[in-house]
């Protein structure tokens, strides 16, 4: 005997970017976005305990990012 219960699930429809507005909703493009959240700590310029998010369109990570990010040429594996 199967016994059911119904659960609702939420999916991200679309994604917009926090800089430039551009919204997406084709799935390539939306995994592509970055999202940082984080809180602030002690003594931070951010404020001491306020937390923070926000997501970026890769085109906004790479105009605002781009110079100061570099490719990894291997990735170490952790066991």
């Amino acid at each position: 005997m199967r016994h059911y219960r119904c659960e609702l699930t939420e999916v991200v429809a679309s994604v917009t970017c926090d800089r430039c507005g551009r919204e997406d909703n084709y799935p390539i493009e939306m995994q592509e976005y970055h999202a940082i959240d984080f809180v602030g700590g002690f003594g931070s310029v951010f404020g001491d305990g306020v937390a923070y998010t926000g997501d970026f369109c890769q085109r906004c990570v790479k105009s605002l990012l781009g110079a100061y990010l570099k490719p990894v040429k291997e990735r170490e594996t952790y066991t």
